[in-house]
């Protein structure tokens, strides 16, 4: 028996693809406990995009507010260990704003940090407590992870590079 539930809410996104385009689209996740780990991200807001099932597949897909990107986990999707995905940028305007609403939301986030040494980000050895020295734009961060251990690092960014 198969089964299908998908979300109500509407995607919207940028124009279709040029040729030559790669637009990152989905990323696979990890973890123990299908249910657990969709009761998890839709706690904190994420838009259920589908819940599909049929035997012993199982794919559940949901999408962070404002992304373009969106994550999928289920069984039988990946052989993966739960918990091995780390350091999955989330983009966010306001640091300060976003760790609240997450907070606020269950999630476990760090304190806002910025880099003491190359590379702290992905480590907590060289963090520095604090939000970066200028003005925290692609330089401040905090980090949370979901309940099988997937690593999710929040980057303020609030003026994009040009390029980007």
């Amino acid at each position: 028996m198969s089964s299908v539930q998908v979300g109500e809410g509407s995607a919207t996104g940028p124009p279709p693809l040029a040729i030559g385009e790669l637009r990152l689209e989905v990323v696979v996740l990890a973890v123990s406990d299908v249910d657990r780990a969709k009761r998890f991200y839709e706690g904190l807001g994420w838009r259920l995009d589908a819940d599909v099932s049929n035997g012993d597949f199982r794919l559940v897909q949901l999408t962070p507010p404002g992304s373009a990107c969106s994550i999928q986990f289920g069984s039988t999707i990946t052989t993966a260990q739960p918990g091995s995905a780390q350091s999955l940028y989330l983009a966010v305007a306001d640091l300060d704003a976003a760790r609240e609403e997450l907070v606020a939301r269950g999630a476990q986030v760090s304190e806002i940090f910025h880099e003491g040494s190359p590379g702290a980000r992905f480590h907590e050895q060289g963090r520095v407590a604090g939000a970066g020295p200028d003005g925290g734009n692609y330089s401040s961060f905090a980090t949370f992870s979901d309940p099988d251990g997937n690593g999710w690092l929040l980057q303020q960014i609030h003026e994009r590079l040009p390029g980007r």
